[in-house]
C-alpha cells in the first residue's frame, strides 16, 4: 500500500470566525479543519466543563462516599496497572483523604492477578495489610466487567462503587452504584473521560455533596483543580479521544504543570525524562512520562508508579522516578527484540490481507501490546500479538491495535458470538482490545478474526493515507508558530499539526547510520529537517509531511522540520499544494 499525503479540508466560515476572535491565523485555519467553530469552544476556563450531574448513579456514587466519610468506614480503591489506573487511583486516594476518608489502594498484578475486581482481587482486599478488610471497595479504570467479583464482594459484606470508562458487556454488575459514561444508560454527553477522568468528577460530586451537609464550615473544600496534573497525565497516556471536555481537563493540568504546580513525582518523572516541565505538552505526557509509569505495570509492579504519584517529599519521589525510569529502559530493551522478530514474521502481508496475528513463546506478556501498535503502523492492518499467559498454562494473552474503521472490540465480540468456545476472555475499546484464549485456538483465531473483519470493514479504511494540513507560507514558518502549536492540546481524535508541501532537496546524509539530515528548499526559503529512523534518501523533488520543532543546540535556538512521511513528487506538482 503506497501512502498517500492529502490535506485536510478547512470549513472557511469556522476559520474566519476563530480568526477574527483573535485566534493566530494558522492555529485558526488548524482548529476549524478539526471542527471547532466557535471561538467560545477554545475557551479555558473550566467553567465550561461538562457538569458531573449528567453521569448516571453519580449521586449514589457520592452518597456512598459521604456516609462512608461519615462513619470512618474504610474506603480501598482497586485500581488497573497502567498509567491511567495509576493516576486515577492516586487522584481518588488524595481527594478522598483531602475529605476526611480513611482510604487506602490495591492493584492487580498482571502477571499472577490479571485484570479487574476478581474473586481473587477481593480475597486479598478482604485481609489488606494496613487498612484491614474495608467496607467499600472503589474501582477506578475498571470494574465495569468484574460481575463475579462484585458478587464476591457482597458476599464478604463489602459494597462496591464502580469507576470505569470501558465499554460495558452484556450484563453490568450488581454494584452499590456504577459511574461510567459508556454505560448504554448514561446520558453524559462526552462518552471519552479517561479512567481518572471519570474518578475526577465522582469526587466533584462527593465535594458537592458534603458542601450541602455543611462539612466545610464556611469553605468550598479541596481544591480538586491541584489534581488536574495527573488527570491530564491519565487521559493523555490513556489515548482518548480528546473532545472539548477532555481537552479542558487536559489544558488545565498542563497549565498547572508548566506554572510548577504539580505533584512531586510529576515533577521528579519530566527531570529523569529530560523534559522542562515549563514547556510541558501533550506529547511529553504521552511520550514520555506516561511509558515510564506504563514500564512498571507492564514488567514490574505499577506500585511503584502510584506511590511516585502520591509522593509528596521530593527526594522519596526523585528516587521512585528513577526506578520508573530504569524501568522504562529495561521495558525499551525488551520490547525492541520482540519487535524484530514480530516485523520478520510478518513480513510483508499480501496485498488482500486485512490483519495481522503473531506470537513467540519467549515473549514478555507485559509489551505485546507495543508490539501489535508498531505492526499497525508499520502494515496499516488491526494486529494482535500474543505471548504466554504467567500462571495459566495452555493459554497465551493476546494485545491488539486497530486503525480507524475498524472497532477492534466489536470485532472481538463478533468473532466470540461465532465461536463461542474459543476466546475465554476478552474486553477494551474501537483502537486497543486485550483478550485470552488456548493456544491450540491460535490458527483458527487467525482465520476468524481476518474473517471478522474482511466481512465487516470498508475496503476503503486500508488505504493507507495521511492528512495533514496543507503548506505553510515562508513567513508563517516561524518559531511563534511553534510557541502557539505547543501551548494548544492535541491528541487522540484531536491531532497535533503535521504539514505538507512540495521541496526540493539540496542535500541528505545519514547521522548515526539511523536517521537521515537533510537540507531543504521549502517555499522559497532554505531550512534545515530531519527523518528520524529513515535511511532511504529522498528523491530530488518530493512532496514531504513535516512537523515544526524547536531545535536547541548550544544555547542557540532554530527552526527545524521533522519528515514523517515523503513521497516522489509528481511532475504537475507545484509548491504550496498546488497541482
Amino acid at each position: 500500500m503506497t501512502r498517500t499525503i492529502l490535506a485536510r479540508e478547512v470549513p472557511e466560515d469556522a476559520r474566519r470566525a476563530l480568526a477574527d476572535a483573535g485566534v493566530h491565523p494558522v492555529l485558526a485555519r488548524l482548529l476549524a479543519a478539526r471542527g471547532v467553530d466557535d471561538p467560545a469552544a477554545i475557551d479555558p476556563d473550566l467553567g465550561g466543563l461538562l457538569p458531573p450531574q449528567g453521569l448516571k448513579d453519580i449521586d449514589a456514587a457520592a452518597r456512598l462516599l459521604a456516609e462512608a466519610i461519615d462513619a470512618q468506614r474504610p474506603i480501598l480503591v482497586v485500581a488497573d496497572y497502567d498509567c491511567d489506573g495509576a493516576t486515577a487511583c492516586a487522584v481518588a486516594l488524595r481527594g478522598l483523604r483531602a475529605m476526611g476518608a480513611c482510604a487506602d489502594y490495591l492493584v492487580p498484578n498482571r502477571f499472577e492477578h490479571g485484570y479487574g475486581l476478581s474473586p481473587a482481587i477481593v480475597e486479598l482486599a478482604a485481609l489488606h495489610p494496613r487498612l484491614g478488610c474495608p467496607a467499600l471497595i472503589v474501582t477506578v479504570d475498571n470494574g465495569i466487567a468484574s460481575v463475579e467479583g462484585v458478587a464476591r464482594a457482597r458476599e464478604l459484606g463489602i459494597e462496591v462503587l464502580v469507576t470505569d470508562h470501558h465499554l460495558p458487556g452484556e450484563l453490568l454488575p450488581q454494584a452499590a452504584a456504577i459511574v461510567d459514561p459508556n454505560r448504554a444508560d448514561c446520558g453524559f454527553v462526552s462518552k471519552h473521560l479517561s479512567g481518572v477522568g471519570v474518578v475526577f468528577y465522582v469526587l466533584l460530586a462527593l465535594r458537592a455533596r458534603l458542601r450541602e451537609q455543611g462539612r466545610f464550615g464556611d469553605g468550598a473544600g479541596p481544591a480538586l483543580q491541584s489534581l488536574l496534573d495527573l488527570v491530564a497525565l491519565g487521559t493523555v497516556a490513556d489515548l482518548v479521544r480528546l473532545d472539548r471536555n477532555n481537552r479542558l481537563l487536559v489544558g488545565a493540568g498542563l497549565r498547572r504543570i508548566r506554572a510548577g504546580q504539580t505533584c512531586a513525582g510529576i515533577r521528579a518523572l519530566f527531570a529523569v525524562a529530560g523534559r522542562d516541565h515549563r514547556r510541558a505538552g501533550s506529547s511529553d505526557l504521552g511520550f514520555a512520562i506516561g511509558p515510564r509509569i506504563n514500564a512498571a505495570g507492564r514488567l514490574k509492579d505499577i506500585t511503584i508508579g502510584i506511590e511516585c504519584l502520591l509522593a509528596d517529599d521530593e527526594a522519596h519521589a526523585q528516587d521512585l522516578a528513577a526506578q520508573l525510569d530504569a524501568i522504562n529502559r529495561e521495558r525499551r530493551e525488551i520490547e525492541a527484540g520482540m519487535r524484530g522478530e514480530a516485523l520478520a514474521d510478518a513480513g510483508e502481508p499480501a496485498p488482500q490481507r486485512r490483519s495481522l496475528v503473531v506470537w513467540r513463546e519467549h515473549w514478555h506478556e507485559g509489551v505485546i501490546g507495543l508490539v501489535a501498535s508498531r505492526l499497525k503502523e508499520r502494515h496499516h492492518r488491526p494486529t494482535v500479538a500474543f505471548a504466554p499467559a504467567t500462571g495459566e498454562p495452555g493459554m497465551l494473552r493476546g494485545s491488539g491495535r486497530s486503525i480507524a474503521g475498524v472497532h477492534l472490540r466489536d470485532t472481538l465480540d463478533l468473532v466470540s458470538k461465532r465461536h463461542p468456545q474459543m476466546i475465554a476472555r476478552f474486553g477494551g475499546h474501537a483502537m486497543a482490545a486485550g483478550l485470552s484464549l488456548p493456544v491450540a485456538a491460535l490458527a483458527h483465531f487467525d482465520e476468524a478474526f481476518e474473517q471478522a473483519i474482511a466481512d465487516t470493514a470498508d475496503p476503503a479504511c486500508f488505504e493507507r493515507r495521511l492528512l495533514t494540513d496543507g503548506p505553510l507560507a515562508a513567513e508563517e514558518m516561524a518559531l511563534e508558530l511553534v510557541e502557539e502549536i505547543e501551548q494548544a492540546v492535541w491528541g487522540q481524535g484531536f491531532p497535533a499539526p503535521i504539514f505538507s508541501d512540495l521541496v526540493e532537496v539540496l542535500g541528505q546524509r545519514l547521522v548515526k547510520e539511523r536517521h537521515l539530515k537533510l537540507d531543504l528548499r521549502l517555499a522559497g526559503r532554505r531550512i534545515g529537517a530531519i527523518a528520524f529512523g529513515r535511511t532511504e534518501p529522498l528523491p530530488p523533488r518530493a512532496r514531504i509531511a513535516y512537523r515544526l520543532e524547536r531545535n536547541e543546540y548550544r544555547g542557540l535556538v532554530d527552526l527545524q522540520l521533522v519528515v514523517e512521511a515523503a513521497e516522489a513528487a509528481e511532475p504537475e506538482d507545484r509548491p504550496g499544494g498546488e497541482r
